[in-house]
């Protein structure tokens, strides 16, 4: 009988989870920074929803790093 699960499917669902942490950090910062801006939307806005999104990003990574040594 075939194992269910493998190295495979574990390596590719942590490459996508490490770069979705990337991709939220590097967007987070931009909206931080004023790189990034959405229409409509004030500036002030944009800058509290980007540490929102940095703040939240760092803990989850925070946790999952617990929640694998635990």
């Amino acid at each position: 009988m075939a194992k269910k699960g493998g190295v495979l499917p574990k390596l590719l669902s942590f490459v996508a989870w490490l770069t979705g942490i990337i991709v939220s950090l590097a967007v987070g910062f931009a909206m931080t920074g004023g790189v990034l801006s959405v229409s409509y939307i004030p500036a002030i806005v944009s800058v509290v929803a980007g540490w929102i999104v940095v703040i939240t990003t760092i803990i989850t990574l925070v946790l999952a790093i617990v929640n694998a040594f635990s």
